[in-house]
């Protein structure tokens, strides 16, 4: 629900609030904005520096840094976690700003893979030769105890500042395990691509059933289950999507898995979920446009008025809304019917 100046403007002319009501509402919601993610011109300030730094220590790290040496960037790494813990503590604490402080705590996780690297070099077990950008573009089994030693420092960050945006680094950690784990496991690098696609679906589920259950521990409005909603459903559907068939019964079935996933989002209150369900949709019915219908008249008229009938029961929908969707929150567990409702 979307609150303005203008809709308290209205509550105040129909002697819903009083004017001095609408403005001390106005300035708490403001004040509480300030501590909530959004699109604003300061809030972008800090997530694009924040991205330039986190990219500046990963993807965009240059080969200059294999000069230092293992030890070498082993102790920069260290130098540059403990400024990040000194700013997180100022910003947090001092200063009362939990999004930049969510921001540089997230710098000080996504050192951590750094510093795993720079050790393992000291001791030889990466040539001369090695990248580290590497590790954030191909899959290898080596890879894995820097993931291990990046999942186990994000969660000694989030028990101890219990930001959201920390939870960023550790569902990328994940995805990237995923894949590094086919390897590790079935021993040979090469491995057919439709196994590492059938991991990356249940991989993607086994991150979104955590983003779910996430999301129904969570009892304050701190949103710690949108990272693992974001990866997991796009690894489940992503791996779901590139798998190969002949047959017109998978690609139907694959269809009605994307229509599930709009109903989940509008169910959750997740946009990722009706995102890539329609992106499915659209895929499908391009199939079926291009392979199944090609010189078909009639497909295209009943498609719009596919759309149409689409349309109208949204109309319905929002007609009924109120009472429909109390009843089916009724039939719902107690913590999930509290998370949709927190969730709007």
């Amino acid at each position: 629900m979307n609150i303005n100046r203008n809709r308290l403007k209205e509550a105040t002319e129909q002697n819903i609030l009083s004017q001095e009501q609408a403005e001390r509402l106005w300035a708490f919601l403001n004040e509480q904005q300030k501590d909530s993610p959004s699109f604003t011109f300061t809030h972008m300030l800090y997530y694009f520096g924040g991205m330039i730094a986190i990219g500046a220590m990963s993807l965009f790290m240059t080969l200059g840094w294999q000069e230092f040496g293992g030890w070498g960037i082993f102790c920069i790494a260290l130098a540059y976690m403990f400024f990040g813990v000194l700013m997180t503590e100022y910003l947090l604490h001092t200063k009362k700003l939990p999004i930049p402080a969510g921001i540089m705590a997230t710098f000080v996780v996504v050192l951590i893979p750094l510093a795993v690297f720079g050790l393992q070099m000291a001791y030889g077990w990466w040539g001369e030769q090695d990248d580290y950008r590497d590790y954030h573009r191909y899959i290898d089994m080596r890879w894995l105890l820097m993931e291990l030693a990046t999942l186990a420092g994000g969660a000694v960050m989030l028990w101890r500042y219990r930001l959201p945006f920390l939870v960023m680094p550790v569902a990328v950690t994940l995805w990237y395990m995923s894949m590094d784990l086919v390897p590790f496991l079935f021993g040979a690098e090469d491995l057919e691509w439709r196994l590492r696609k059938m991991v990356s679906v249940f991989v993607g589920l086994l991150i979104t059933l955590l983003a779910f259950w996430v999301d129904v521990r969570t009892k304050d409005e701190k949103d710690y289950a949108f990272w693992f909603y974001l990866f997991g459903v796009i690894t489940f559907w992503g791996g779901l999507s590139t798998m190969n068939s002949d047959s017109e019964l998978n690609k139907f079935i694959y269809a009605c898995i994307n229509l599930a996933l709009v109903v989940i989002g509008a169910i959750l209150s997740r946009k990722i979920f009706a995102v890539v369900g329609g992106l499915g949709i659209v895929g499908y019915l391009g199939h079926l446009s291009y392979e199944i219908f090609e010189d078909s008249m009639l497909f295209p008229f009943v498609l719009t008025l596919f759309g149409f009938g689409v349309i109208y029961i949204g109309v319905i929908w929002q007609k009924h809304e109120v009472n429909i969707a109390t009843k089916l929150r009724a039939l719902l567990p107690a913590g999930i019917r509290a998370m949709i409702e927190r969730r709007g």
